[in-house]
Parts: structure tokens; sequence; C-alpha cells
């Protein structure tokens, strides 16, 4: 059967739909939202070079997506990235093949030297990737919780001497404290490409705009006035919950504002009506898997890092 590779139209929202669909039915532990897709599209860094591509059955049935570009914002030039999403009804039919050889061609044309991809650690996608040239590294773990059926710890009747809860839409008028927050907890964010956070305004377009991000559900912890911790909330505006990012500022950690951040924010999301919350975590971050643990998430599924030098021998 042949497949068709196109790029999404950016202003059809049955093509943002198909993608979540997709998305979801290959990697269900992702919050993805229609209006998510078309923001994660047209607030994209130009020197991200990013494309949203379709796979089609040649009666325009879409059966696989992948996102692909850049990774500008890291410490140098080179690294790039590519992430397949493949319906498993439709599995088999070359959709995987078509949408990462479409995605590999448009990095190297732009001068990408590596590319990576996320993997399911399961054997027949180790295989896909392998067999394509992609080594693993670096593992990572989705978290799941059951918010309608689990207890959540109880918040402190008392919050200590200094320590104030704020919902992100606090900060509505002026976000920076929360991206200056934000660059210091990702540069400790253990990982392959280290993000160099340095434009403001992409940020605001990139994170605080992105229609998922929940500012109600989203708890900043302040220290003395001073944002000391904060977890970022990520919903599908029905029943999905996702702490997206949690970080606490070196100078305020090993004083648990992290887990306070989280059980507020649990807290709210379910009174909210939210009933299942997922996270995700690299598989060598001892201290956030312990903090999720406390909480009763269990991992549900594992992804691998998977890296190729494009233009290497297979």
């Amino acid at each position: 059967m042949t497949i068709h590779v196109r790029d999404i139209r950016p202003d059809d929202v049955r093509d943002a739909e198909a993608v979540v669909r997709l998305r979801r039915a290959a990697l269900p532990y992702l919050i993805t939202t229609a209006a998510g897709v078309a923001h994660e599209l047209a607030s994209a860094h130009p020197g991200k070079h990013c494309r949203l591509l379709l796979a089609e059955t040649p009666d325009g049935r879409p059966v696989g997506t992948a996102e692909t570009g850049l990774a500008y914002d890291g410490p140098g030039p080179g690294p790039s990235y590519a992430n397949v999403y493949v319906d498993p009804a439709h599995q088999g039919l070359g959709a995987g093949s078509a949408l990462l050889r479409t995605a590999e061609e448009h990095l190297a044309a732009r001068g990408a030297a590596d590319v990576y991809a996320w993997v399911l650690d399961e054997p027949a996608h180790r295989g896909f990737a392998e067999r394509r040239g992609y080594r693993p590294s670096r593992s990572a773990h989705f978290l799941r919780l059951d918010l309608a059926a689990g207890s959540l710890p109880p918040l402190p009747r008392k919050l200590p001497a200094g320590v104030e809860l704020r919902p992100g839409s606090a900060f509505a008028a002026d976000p920076r404290p929360l991206y200056e927050a934000d660059v210091e907890a990702s540069a400790d964010e253990p990982g392959d490409v280290p993000a160099d956070l340095d434009d403001y305004g992409d940020w605001l377009d990139g994170v605080w705009r992105q229609p998922t991000l929940d500012h109600e559900l989203t708890t900043v912890v302040l220290v003395d006035g001073a944002v000391a911790a904060f977890t970022a909330a990520r919903t599908d505006g029905a029943t999905r919950y996702s702490s997206a990012m949690t970080g606490t500022l070196r100078a305020f950690r090993g004083r648990g504002l992290a887990k306070l951040a989280k059980t507020d924010s649990l807290h709210r999301a379910r009174a909210a009506g939210y009933t299942e919350a997922f996270t995700g975590n690299d598989a060598g971050n001892g201290p956030m898997l312990a903090v999720n643990s406390w909480f009763g998430y269990e991992i549900c599924a594992t992804e691998t890092r998977h890296a190729k030098k494009l233009g290497a021998p297979q």
C-alpha cells in the first residue's frame, strides 16, 4: 500500500483533530488537544523549522503523524528531533517508515547532524528504530495517578512562615518571574540536549500561551514574596491532567516545596473534575520519581531516547 505523507494544514481543524487522535492512540499518556496542536505549529520559533506531518492511506485516512524540527535552543548547531506516532490499528502499512524518511530528509536539508527520537520501550518499537540506524540512550517513564479513586496526601493546615501558594493565573499581568524560574529549573533537568531558555518572547508564545497550559491549576510557591517552586499543569479541558514541569529554584531545595506545589495543584485538579493525572520523569531522576511515588503515581510506560547521525551508514 502506498502511504502519502504531507504537512498538516495549520488552519484545518480536521488535520489538528487527526493529530490528536493519532497521538492519543499511539501514546495515550500525552495531553494533546486540537487547539494545542494548532498553536504548536503557529507559535514555533522560525529557527526550529518545525513540521507536523500526516501519513495517509490512498483513500485519505490518516494513520500516522510525526513532529520534527531543530533543537534551536540547544548549546550549538546540529541536534534535531523526529517523533513518530502510528495508530496501533494500522501498523505494518509503512506509515512509520514514510514519516521518518520525510522527517530525516527535512532535517538533513537544514544542516542537522544528529537526530533524536523517543521510542516506546517495547520490542517492536525498539526494533523499528534500530533497523533504521538509531541507537538507544537515556530512558524516561510515564506515570499515572487515578484522581477519581485514589487518595491524595493532605494539604498542610498551616504553611511555614513566609510561604504562600498562588495559581499561575496570578501572574497573568507579568509572567516573567515564572519564566525566570523555568529557566533555572530547566537548566538542571537531565537530558541529551541541554535546554538554553534565553528568549522570553519565545517562552511566552510556546509555553505560557500554549492552550493546554492551565494557568488556574498551575501552582506557584512563594517564599517571602519570591518564586521558589512551581508545578505547571496541562489539561485537555475534560478529564485528563498532567504535571508538565515541576521545579524548585536551587536556593530553596530540600524544603519540600515541590511536594507542596504538586499537592495543591492535584487537589484543585480533582476538585475541578479531572479524573486522571499523568506525569513524566527521566529514569535517572531519583528525587522526582520518589516524590511522584509518594503521591501514588505508578509507572505505566517507558520510552527510550534513540539517536542517529544523519548521513551515517546504517
